[in-house]
């Protein structure tokens, strides 16, 4: 993106309705309670012609020390230090706050340019607010409804001698780093970082990146949105999500968490890899094994992570619980890989990332038509289907219909005969034969002669 821009305010001001604005989605949770954002939030924001890296942050708050609110204030300002520009947002209706005066005194004193937005003009209400807003000398206000998506025309106007400026300074700059990005094959690793609460999912995406990107704290639930962190291992670009901790559903009542939970599940269904985080004191309870479940469900490569393994006293008992019980509740999807780590020493972290661009490999792998064939004439002499209503069921053609993951489309003259116990053992042989551990298989029975062979009739 050509150029950077910040949003900031005191909470509840419409900071992520803005953000869904700009970005024409609705990435960030949007709700009445205060506070609902904590990390930053970056995406792609649009208004006609500009293009630009937009930020959503938390509400501005007075705070020091070790908490929660503290270390949001600390994100927020590492958002500003990034931005070329900055948009602070004051609620109009209702009207300027002593906490919009403190905040407006303190980014007077910072060197990035601001546009002040009085937010929730629509109708007569906003209009003292937008008066008002005049006194905190950061110019003119511009008249907005981030909900309706009045007044982007004159954002534009602000937002536009910035992109001018940012094309400029592209001309001039050395483009060889962005040639190389251009170059690299087949995009970023869409890597999602999922688990129950308080297992070190944060911490994790820190450790790796080397920087205290993401909240932490001892609090479950820290982790609201899930938030995506553009980096780069080895070389091969990675797209990084955090997301909410995930609770069963009887547990979740309240409306905030209820929406974080979605967001976390949109999250898996967007990855390409999911790393399923742990903690090795208690591995692989009930909820853990749901979530592997919707993992694999929705045909996502997995990677189980076993955080805080430094504080595991009988380690060898731990891994063998975690493979007995995979083995025992997801018996079709054998040899998904195991790596177990601290986030907070970083002591085995460097494993990770290997072992997800390894499960992302084969489920990017493709099978031959020739060998796959010759496979199942061996595996159907071996061990023929069982017979229906006292006829034999032919195996005819097999082919590979698609990856990600490995999907094959099997030709049968009986279809509906083929049994699902036959189907498990077809996709046990495929996955040792063909070496394909770890991920979902998937066999499409069809009916009909090959229709590949020739003189077949196309249908």
């Amino acid at each position: 993106m050509p150029f950077t821009v910040a949003i900031l305010g005191r909470p509840n001001v419409g900071k992520s309705t803005l953000f869904n604005r700009l970005v024409g989605k609705r990435l960030a949770i949007v709700d009445d309670t205060p506070g609902v954002t904590r990390d930053r939030r970056e995406g792609e924001g649009r208004i006609s012609d500009l293009r630009f890296r937009v930020i959503d942050t938390a509400g501005l708050e007075e705070a020091g020390g070790e908490t929660l609110e503290a270390a949001m204030r600390v994100q927020t300002e590492r958002a500003l230090d990034e931005a070329d520009v900055a948009l602070f947002l004051i609620d109009a209706r209702a009207g300027v706050t002593p906490m919009d005066e403190h905040f407006a005194h303190w980014i007077r004193t910072r060197p990035v340019p601001v546009i002040l937005v009085a937010n929730k003009c629509e109708g007569a209400a906003g209009t003292p607010g937008l008066m008002e807003s005049y006194a905190l000398g950061l110019g003119d206000p511009v008249p907005f409804s981030a909900e309706h998506g009045d007044g982007v025309s004159d954002l534009y106007r602000l937002l536009r001698p910035y992109a001018d400026w940012a094309e400029e300074a592209e001309v001039e700059a050395d483009d060889g780093d962005a040639e190389a990005d251009a170059g690299a094959e087949g995009g970023p690793l869409q890597l999602a970082i999922v688990g129950r609460p308080n297992v070190g999912k944060s911490t994790l995406i820190n450790r790796l990146i080397g920087e205290e990107r993401l909240l932490t704290g001892p609090e479950a639930g820290v982790t609201r949105d899930s938030i995506a962190v553009a980096w780069s291992h080895e070389g091969r670009p990675v797209r990084l999500f955090d997301t909410a901790g995930l609770r069963r559903k009887a547990r979740v009542t309240a409306k905030v968490e209820s929406l974080s939970a979605a967001d976390a599940l949109r999250a898996v269904r967007f990855a390409q890899v999911v790393v399923l985080v742990l903690d090795g004191r208690t591995p692989l309870e009930k909820q853990d094994l749901t979530i592997a479940r919707l993992v694999i469900d929705e045909g996502r490569a997995l990677v189980i992570g076993i955080n805080k393994w430094d504080l595991v006293d009988d380690r060898r008992a731990a891994m063998a619980q975690v493979r007995d019980r995979l083995e025992a509740s997801m018996p079709r999807v054998r040899g998904i890989p195991v790596v177990t780590f601290s986030a907070l020493t970083g002591r085995g972290v460097d494993r990770l990332l290997p072992a997800a661009f390894d499960i992302f490999e084969v489920w990017n792998r493709r099978v031959s038509t020739g060998p796959l064939n010759q496979w199942l004439a061996d595996v159907e002499a071996h061990h023929p289907p069982p017979l229906a209503q006292g006829r034999r069921v032919r195996l005819r053609y097999m082919t590979q219909a698609k990856t990600r993951p490995p999907t094959f489309a099997l030709f049968a003259s009986q279809p509906k005969a083929v049994t699902d116990s036959y189907l498990r053992y077809l996709e046990n042989a495929l996955r040792q034969d063909f070496d394909l551990p770890g991920v979902p298989l998937r066999i499409l029975v069809r009916g009909g002669k090959n229709p590949y062979a020739k003189g077949a009739k196309r249908g």
